[in-house]
């Protein structure tokens, strides 16, 4: 953590701290530490952390993208946190991608994923639990009794045409 900076977006609504984080993740290397909501207010904070030049990058890109699409409160990024600091960081109200462990996130399906796991999520369905997609080669015409409409249905065997 010593080496590593520590990134801070704060916004108003979960829809603009998910635009920022996924801008920041596409900016640059950097680890996406979490998000934490605020009492009240609907604020969100993002945390990542990486090299100082990648987190400077990806909070700029970050902040330039959540406030196409909501309110940015602040962001700041400090170089070099003293180790004191680390857990205001990855305090228990911490959740997303780096949170390890039980804790208020643990029963919600947003906890406990390794940080190198691009946002996969824990309780996500299991490949074999879901059911495959079959997609139909035609599009189902709609069944019409009037003959003048170019598509006839057939009952008992015979053939259908269509106008192509």
């Amino acid at each position: 953590m010593a080496t590593q900076a520590l990134g801070l977006i704060e916004t108003v609504g979960l829809v603009a701290a998910v635009e920022a984080a996924d801008a920041m993740a596409k900016a640059a290397n950097v680890e996406m530490v979490g998000y934490e909501l605020t009492q009240g207010g609907g604020m969100v904070v993002v945390k990542i952390r990486g090299d100082v030049g990648a987190v400077k990058a990806a909070v700029s890109a970050g902040v330039a993208a959540a406030s196409r699409v909501g309110k940015v409160v602040s962001s700041h990024v400090i170089p070099r946190p003293h180790q004191e600091v680390e857990p205001v960081i990855n305090s228990p109200a911490t959740r997303g991608a780096g949170r390890v462990g039980p804790g208020p996130a643990s029963g919600e399906g947003s906890g406990a994923g390794a940080p190198d796991t691009a946002g996969g999520e824990e309780g996500a369905p299991e490949a074999a639990e879901l059911e495959p997609v079959t997609e139909n080669p035609e599009p189902e015409e709609k069944k019409t009794n009037n003959p003048g409409s170019g598509n006839r249905e057939s009952r008992g065997g015979r053939e259908r045409r269509r106008r192509h």
